[in-house]
């Protein structure tokens, strides 16, 4: 994953002057047998570098570890308590903060760090400095634009949508026999009580078997576009150009 993550020395982020860095959230957490447990990560390096390549930001290093305790006990899953995610993202922002760049977009890999929301909500009291990126809208938006095949509900982990990014922007992290890891469970009114084992047996709730690298692309493509709209609400007015 070294291509995901920034090789960016001092001097170019002193040139850059960045008013808005990019942190990604991901986790490490079970994703089928043909996934790796890095999945979450993954895709969230690849969203936060394609953001910040087409917006001149400064990129972080990911968070590799947050909030998968819905994946227990399946083989692999590794977690840290919500307040732990919550502090670390608090206090890489007030670091950001005493150093100059005020702003910052969280692009989270994994739905289950509700937690985000909270500390995002928290920060922003005094005014939007921090934003949490894709939210609902923004993909809705992706997988329209993608012409996905699969609905939200169904496409829920380890699916179409994350299969397809990770064929466009890192191949060869998506093993053999994937395409036959499709599973169905849209409705899951009790996750939070009884976990993905009590939705699915191979760990997948999507159809991995639809994805294609060309429909990741034009998820990339329609992130980073709909990213702008987020960015512009936390640039300071100054650097805006």
């Amino acid at each position: 994953m070294d291509d995901l993550i920034t090789q960016a020395t001092s001097s170019d982020e002193r040139e850059r002057g960045p008013a808005v860095a990019v942190l990604p959230v991901g986790s490490f957490e079970q994703h089928g047998d043909h996934l790796p447990l890095t999945t979450d990560t993954a895709i969230a390096c690849l969203i936060a570098r394609r953001i910040a390549d087409d917006h001149n930001l400064f990129l972080l290093p990911p968070i590799t570890i947050s909030c998968s305790h819905e994946h227990a006990p399946m083989a692999g899953t590794v977690s840290i308590t919500a307040s732990t995610l919550y502090a670390m993202v608090n206090d890489i922002w007030r670091s950001l903060e005493a150093s100059g760049v005020p702003g910052l977009l969280i692009v989270n890999g994994h739905g289950g760090n509700y937690v985000l929301q909270n500390v995002v909500q928290e920060i922003n009291v005094h005014g939007p400095k921090v934003a949490l990126f894709p939210v609902s809208e923004d993909r809705s938006r992706a997988r329209a634009d993608a012409e996905l095949v699969s609905t939200g509900a169904e496409d829920m982990h380890g699916g179409e949508f994350e299969v397809s990014l990770l064929l466009h922007g890192a191949p060869h992290l998506v093993r053999d026999g994937i395409k036959e890891d499709d599973h169905s469970a849209p409705r899951r009114p009790h996750l939070l009580t009884l976990g993905m084992a009590g939705y699915t047996t191979n760990g997948i709730i999507g159809r991995p078997s639809v994805a294609t690298a060309s429909k990741g692309k034009a998820i990339l493509d329609s992130l980073s576009r709909s990213a702008q709209a987020h960015l512009e609400l936390i640039t300071p007015p100054a650097v805006q150009r």
